[in-house]
């Protein structure tokens, strides 16, 4: 383990995260920035973390992550799914904690196209009698 490094590819919505866990402090870094400078809502940082809070592994790794597409929640959720990807490398006994808790699982949900005839993807035209 002298140059252990674990990957793991995260996705949600637009967003496309991947996360490389080394040995370290609990020091995450997201596109060469501090967590604390990139995401600002405290919630988000909370859902960053979950996988190593529920695997207790919090200090013992070092998160670098790069992320891209989407907004920030779907960013914030998309580096979660890497981080526990990147845990199973590490470590397989974390599977049934991690697929307890559903961080493994992929979230199918996709913004919704657009379809002809409308003006989003479910917004009709205004309707009127005459």
């Amino acid at each position: 383990m002298a140059n252990a490094r674990y990957y793991g590819t995260g996705r949600r919505k637009k967003s496309i995260a991947r996360v490389y866990l080394v040995p370290g402090t609990g020091k995450i870094t997201i596109n060469k920035r501090d967590i604390d400078d990139y995401l600002g809502l405290e919630t988000l940082k909370v859902i960053v973390r979950q996988p190593l809070t529920a695997t207790e592994t919090l200090d013992k790794f070092d998160v670098l992550v790069n992320v891209r597409g989407g907004g920030y929640t779907g960013q914030a959720g998309a580096i979660r799914h890497g981080i526990a990807r990147a845990l199973l490398h590490a470590d397989a006994d974390f599977r049934p904690v991690l697929k307890k808790a559903g961080y493994l699982t992929r979230d199918p949900r996709m913004k919704e196209r657009k379809k002809y005839g409308l003006k989003a993807a479910r917004r009709a035209p205004q309707f009127s009698k005459r």
